[in-house]
Formats: C-alpha cells, sequence, structure tokens
C-alpha cells in the first residue's frame, strides 16, 4: 500500500511519534537521552520550530512542534538521523534504528493544544515510569519538570504554555499541575502511548470526531480544508540553492559575487530576503547553509527569510513560477 502523504506546513501546530524499530530501545541509557536532548534543543533554536511538549520513553518519543521554515520534515530527518547515528556508534550497533517513518498528525491549535500537553506529559506515568504525578515534577525526560521549574530545556516553549493558566508564574504551574492532575485518573485506567488509541484521547478532552482527512488531521473539517488548500499551493521543486542563487541573481540583475557581498543597498537588500526566504521556506534548505552561501550570520539570515516571506506574501503562483521557470 503506497503511503499517506504528510502534511507539512510551517508553523502548525504536529504532534509527532517515532518508534524503534521491532519496538526495540531507542535509549539504553541517560547518556543517549543526554545526547538526544541536546541535538533537540540546538536543532529547536536554528530552525526556529517551538516546542510545546515532550517526553522521553525507552522505545519512543512524543513531541509536540510548530516548526518555523525550514518545515517538518527537515527538522525531524535532522533529528532522527543525528541520534541513530550517535547511538550506533556508542553501542557499536549497525542498521536502522527508527521503525518505518515518524507518524506525525497536524492539530487544530485552539481547540487541541492543551489537551495534548496534557497527553504527552502524562506519557511516563501511563507506561509505569514514573509513580505519581509528585515523581513527574522532577522526572528528567519530559517537558513537564521543565513546566514545573525542575529541569531546563532551552527551546521549550515555558512561557507560552503557562500563559494559559495565570501571569504570574507560580500560580501558572499550580494551575498546570492542576490540569494535569485532572488528566490522571483516565491514564490509570489504562491508554496506550501511541496517539492512535482514540478511547484514551477522548478521556483526556480529545474528540474522535476532530478527526479529517484519513487521520492526518486533528481538527474541524473546516480547518483541514482550509490547510490542505493552503499546502496544495506550496510549491514542489527540485532546484539546489545554487540554481536559486543564479535566478535570485538574474531577476534582480546582479551577481552572485553581489549576493555574497557586504554590501547593502536596498535592491541587494531585497534580492537576498527573496533568497534566503525561498531557499528555507520552499527548498527546505537549513538556515545554516544559506548562512555559509550567502557569507552573513545566521541572524542576518533569519531576518533576511522573514522579510522575504513579506515580500512574497500572498503571492503563491509567482513564487511557483518562479521556482519552476
Amino acid at each position: 500500500m503506497p503511503r499517506t502523504a504528510r502534511i507539512d506546513i510551517p508553523g502548525q501546530l504536529y504532534h509527532i511519534t517515532a518508534r524503534g524499530v521491532d519496538r526495540c530501545p531507542i535509549f539504553l541509557d541517560d547518556q543517549d537521552r543526554d545526547l538526544f536532548l541536546a541535538r533537540f534543543s540546538t536543532l529547536l533554536i536554528d530552525t526556529n520550530t517551538r516546542c510545546l511538549a515532550w517526553a522521553l520513553l525507552s522505545s519512543h518519543i512524543h513531541l509536540l512542534l510548530r516548526p518555523g521554515p525550514v518545515g517538518l520534515a527537515g527538522f525531524m530527518r535532522r533529528l532522527l538521523t543525528g541520534h541513530a547515528v550517535s547511538f550506533n556508534r556508542r553501542h557499536q550497533r549497525v542498521g536502522h534504528l527508527f521503525q518505518n517513518r515518524y507518524h506525525s498528525i497536524l492539530c487544530e491549535e485552539d481547540s487541541y493544544l492543551l489537551p495534548l500537553i496534557r497527553y504527552i506529559h502524562l506519557n511516563p506515568l501511563q507506561a509505569g515510569i514514573t509513580p505519581d504525578l509528585e515523581a513527574l515534577d522532577s522526572y528528567p525526560w519530559c517537558g513537564h519538570a521543565v513546566l514545573m521549574g525542575n529541569q531546563m530545556l532551552t527551546g521549550q516553549q515555558v512561557d507560552e504554555v503557562l500563559e494559559y493558566f495565570g501571569k504570574k508564574e507560580k500560580i501558572a504551574q499550580r494551575r498546570y499541575r492542576e490540569f494535569l492532575a485532572d488528566g490522571i485518573e483516565a491514564v490509570q485506567e489504562g491508554g496506550a502511548a501511541v496517539l492512535g488509541r482514540r478511547d484514551l484521547l477522548h478521556s483526556l478532552g480529545i474528540e474522535p470526531e476532530g478527526w479529517c482527512s484519513g487521520g492526518r488531521v486533528l481538527g474541524s473539517q473546516t480547518f483541514a480544508e482550509k490547510l490542505l488548500s493552503e499546502e496544495s499551493e506550496t510549491p514542489v521543486v527540485r532546484i539546489g540553492l545554487a540554481e536559486l542563487m543564479q535566478k535570485v541573481a538574474r531577476e534582480f540583475t546582479v551577481t552572485i559575487d553581489d549576493l555574497r557581498s557586504r554590501n547593502r543597498t536596498s535592491n541587494l537588500s531585497a534580492a537576498r530576503a527573496l533568497l534566503c526566504h525561498l531557499a528555507i521556506s520552499h527548498l527546505k534548505i537549513s538556515g545554516a547553509e544559506v548562512a555559509r552561501q550567502v557569507g552573513q550570520d545566521r541572524s542576518s539570515v533569519t531576518r533576511a527569510e522573514r522579510r522575504g516571506a513579506e515580500m512574497v506574501k500572498g503571492k503563491a503562483g509567482w513564487v511557483k513560477s518562479f521556482l519552476m521557470a
């Protein structure tokens, strides 16, 4: 059977799971987990991806992400490939570590953000790794402990989540913890650690009728149709960065050397902005690679990408024609 196409739209909310092949462990010790989190944190910052929740279990992971311009596929490829290489090297192992593709579901944020945070952060308790909520408060391999102020992960959006529960940190943490406690009974009654068990999700506030588009979207039909329409407007291209630079240089009547120079005329600034946006958002090239090729630092490329996005806002047809020409 052919695989179902993924929906990959930067800025949307995704619940992601990835499992070890044949349910084998993907973490054998705390150093494996430390290395994974170090890579995860670095990628969150480098790709401007926002993490709302996460949990590491022995044979699988749960992530709740809002991908940046590189999209979800680019982020997950770097994360999982990097971990597999590190894991195999450390444990003198060969072969695939992860089972097939990671599983991703695009979620309607207004309806499902908080229930999904609770679902993901209760996974260690449901799996019997932590005996109770008090133990989960300081469990180092779950985003819950970060929200409670007992652990730290650079790149996790602590303030954004806690703001749903109050403006003052301590009050917000207490209310968030109470919100998690409300879901413990449902978890202890025996739910699954994967998103496919909709009975547990229903008990945690995630309604079965929210599933659309063959299970790829968790949200209303209107939400799903709108996103699928937006995705269909995204051009699929196979050109590389070098060819894109040539296209942009011709469009602005400049040279490749001009694009790589420190010259900041308005024409060159606009050319670099378009180049950065198309490379990162449409060709899924990492910001670090774009920075190397244009001789700019990462922060400059990030700012340029945002300017480029504004330049072509509402011009999907022009972008498609430009990239395909």
